[in-house]
């Protein structure tokens, strides 16, 4: 290990400031990906209920027609 002159240490003050910037920046990533997880998360569902819908409609004409065969 090299020594470093006292004039080029960082003092505690820019040490506590450069840790509270890490965990800040941490932290906005973790928000960053939980929000992108819900986001993901809600499109799929939005997704999942219109298909299902879909479904719905669909089976719902097929009965009508075979109701309507049916009667004929």
């Amino acid at each position: 290990m090299t020594d470093q002159p006292d004039d080029d240490r960082l003092s505690k003050a820019e040490i506590r400031k450069d840790a509270v910037q890490n965990a800040v920046e941490a932290a906005a990533g973790t928000v960053e990906q939980i929000a992108k997880i819900m986001t993901g998360a809600v499109k799929d569902t939005a997704t999942a209920v219109g298909g299902l819908a879909t479904e719905m409609f669909e089976i719902r004409d097929a009965a009508r027609k075979a109701r309507a065969k049916n009667e004929d």
